[in-house]
């Protein structure tokens, strides 16, 4: 913490006060088509946006083309899909990437989609000198948090060294790597916890590069310099302010003295950031515009721990796809802090405050004894069954302190009586995207694939494979390879040819069990009645259908589920609903409970309860859980859904209890 100082303006310059240049401006978009999501930043960039961050769909994350089973349902849906060189080129269709930052949010196929945009600028004569911008190419939270890993640790490691090194020595100006904790806040983690895993992931990665011997050691430097993070900020804004200074000054010191880096501009703490959507309600979903702000204040208000790039979510994300205007109304909060305050104007505020270096010194000194905790045992790649359960109990924390009223939630669990709300009634709330997009979308990939050089494609293809194989730089054989036409789906078979695929760990078995309460010993009793009645346990099949990666409602549902003496079926993601009709049949489960946030349940969910039919299993109530508007609700009722849930359910013993209502009704039936 640097000594107290009287803060005062910027220096005056011709009687004017002179201003800090602002950060950069995003809003994570990208929808239904490429060419839809290329008019939408058009007009972002018209309205002030400053910076493009690409939403890109859970097939292209996962490395599927948009005709793949388990794309089914998910084309367009989450982000934009990108199957080819020519997607790409029609999302970036007039942007001048020479004079562009663009931030993609892309992991397990982030080598991938960077060749992809490399290819574009090629084509369109922007040098790769000046390119600038960020993928996010952290895989580690994807094993912890989000869930669209694909390869095993170390090739997953192995291909982030390669588009580091690729990048130093090629695309100088391009973070390679955005080690992102934003995802672990969204999965549960506390503070401390944020800070420590997304520190131990960097470690990993640099260790990785260091170890491969690629880099000359008087270069090393430049590579920790564009190492980036992407974060989180929830609404205890002094908290998450002191974490963004603690991890400023944690990472300043871990480059000085692990990795011996002299130059302070190599040291700095680089930062994007899109405030806490874990926090946003659905009921009195307004007052998430608040909550918004009050997050945004928590990373840009220290000067010397401000963000570079901060993106907002909508106010309706809690109720589905925000629209332009609501993804507008983000961008002006920004615009309006910015621009009308005087918040650029001043140096560090904080710096001298004994509070803030109190909190600061106590969260550094959490921080660095996880990190030694995570450093004995290996290192983050070895401390992944550890994190992910940390991360499951912090959460599964979370939610006990709401429903017992400990943590106040507004509109939630205190001060709900409100009035109707004029901004999120009728059919045109939330945006919905058009189902035929799916169709229209393999139509395209389809002409595309009649229309390339087939030869070319598997002298490409071959390529990719020998580099993976003999540990050749993955990058220019996969920008080759996007050029000849190669598509998504066809890079990501070839990898999980020579990689194999991953299952990461669920946190579920070994989390600690949830606090003890009357209303949980109440459910708890009413299960074993149940159970007796049945003549075994309560068997419930907790299922992820499609490629939605977001496990952390699942996750405390399942915990819940066998805290109250339930018998629980929990595999994990990304399961086809044909896997999922299978485990129910072959477990002989008493309940199914489907939890898909994508926006795809409606597909998904008819899939399964077809197939559950022809099996024979029309007495096995379903339940279904995520983000789910009322017509949606209507819609899945009718396919014979039992019940279904969105974040309004936060009472998680309500929901255990309606579970053991409905498999006593359903048995007693079936008798």
């Amino acid at each position: 913490m640097s000594e107290s100082k009287t803060v005062s303006p910027a220096k005056a310059k011709d009687g004017k006060v002179e201003r800090e240049k602002p950060w950069l401006f995003r809003t994570y978009a990208g929808h239904s088509t490429a060419a839809k999501s290329n008019e939408l930043y058009k007009k972002n960039l018209a309205k002030g946006q400053t910076g493009l961050s690409i939403a890109f769909d859970l097939p292209t994350q996962t490395g599927y083309d948009s005709d793949h089973e388990l794309a089914r349902g998910e084309v367009g849906k989450v982000g934009v899909p990108v199957s080819h060189l020519g997607d790409m080129l029609t999302l970036l269709e007039g942007i001048p990437l020479d004079q562009m930052n663009t931030s993609m949010t892309i992991n397990a196929t982030a080598a991938w989609l960077l060749s992809l945009y490399i290819a574009v600028a090629d084509q369109t004569g922007a040098s790769r000198l000046k390119l600038t911008g960020t993928i996010q190419n952290d895989i580690i939270k994807e094993y912890l948090s989000r869930g669209t890993y694909v390869f095993p640790p170390q090739p997953s490691l192995r291909l982030i060294k390669d588009t580091i090194v690729f990048s130093t020595k090629n695309v100088p100006k391009w973070n390679p790597t955005n080690v992102c904790s934003y995802h672990l806040q969204e999965a549960g983690a506390s503070p401390v916890q944020e800070l420590a895993y997304a520190l131990a992931t960097a470690i990993a990665v640099l260790d990785t590069v260091k170890a491969s011997g690629e880099v000359p050691p008087e270069e090393f430097g430049n590579v920790v310099g564009r190492i980036s993070f992407f974060v989180n900020a929830g609404m205890r804004f002094i908290t998450e302010m002191c974490k963004m200074r603690a991890f400023n000054e944690l990472w300043d010191e871990i480059a000085r003295d692990r990795y011996g880096v002299e130059d302070p501009k190599h040291r700095r703490f680089r930062y994007g950031v899109q405030v806490n959507s874990l926090g946003l309600t659905e009921p009195q979903a307004e007052n998430n515009v608040y909550r918004i702000l009050l997050e945004m204040l928590a990373v840009t208000l220290s000067k010397n721990a401000r963000a570079r790039a901060v993106q907002l979510p909508a106010w309706n994300e809690a109720l589905g796809l925000p629209r332009p205007w609501d993804q507008q109304w983000s961008l002006r909060m920004q615009q309006i802090v910015a621009y009308e305050t005087d918040l650029l104007e001043y140096g560090d505020i904080f710096d001298g405050s004994v509070e803030i270096a109190k909190k600061v010194a106590a969260l550094k000194e959490e921080a660095k004894a996880e990190l030694a905790t995570i450093d004995k045992m290996g290192g983050a790649v070895a401390a992944i069954d550890y994190m992910k359960r940390r991360l499951v109990e912090s959460g599964t924390g979370r939610l006990s302190q709401i429903e017992s009223g400990e943590l106040t939630v507004v509109g939630v669990n205190r001060f709900k009586e409100t009035e109707p709300s004029p901004l999120s009634g009728g059919t045109d709330a939330i945006m919905v995207v058009d189902p035929a997009v799916e169709a229209e979308q393999i139509g395209r990939l389809k002409a595309w694939k009649a229309n390339r050089d087939a030869k070319k494609v598997a002298a490409a293809l071959a390529e990719v494979e020998r580099a993976a194989k003999e540990d050749i730089n993955i990058m220019d054989a996969s920008i080759a390879a996007a050029k000849a036409g190669v598509t998504t789906g066809e890079w990501g078979t070839i990898l999980r040819k020579v990689f194999g695929e991953y299952r990461a760990p669920t946190g579920v078995a070994q989390a600690a069990v949830v606090r003890e309460g009357a209303q949980l010993a109440t459910v708890r009793e009413s299960v074993n009645e149940v159970s007796d009645r049945l003549g075994r346990r309560i068997k419930f099949l907790v299922g992820k259908p499609g490629l939605d990666g977001h496990s952390n409602g699942a996750e405390q549902i399942a915990v819940r589920a066998r805290d109250v003496g339930m018998e629980v079926v929990y595999e994990g993601i990304r399961l086809t609903p044909a896997q999922i009709v299978r485990a129910a049949v072959d477990e002989a489960v008493h309940v199914v409970g489907l939890s898909i946030l994508s926006g795809s349940h409606v597909p998904l969910v008819k899939d399964v309860m077809e197939r559950m039919r022809k099996e024979g299993l029309d007495d096995v109530p379903v339940i279904v859980g995520g983000i789910i508007p009322p017509a949606d609700e209507k819609a899945l009722k009718a396919f014979g859904v039992a019940a279904v849930y969105t974040p309004k359910d936060f009472q998680l013993n309500d929901i255990m209890a309606d579970i053991v209502q409905l498999v006593d009704q359903h048995t007693s039936a079936a008798a």
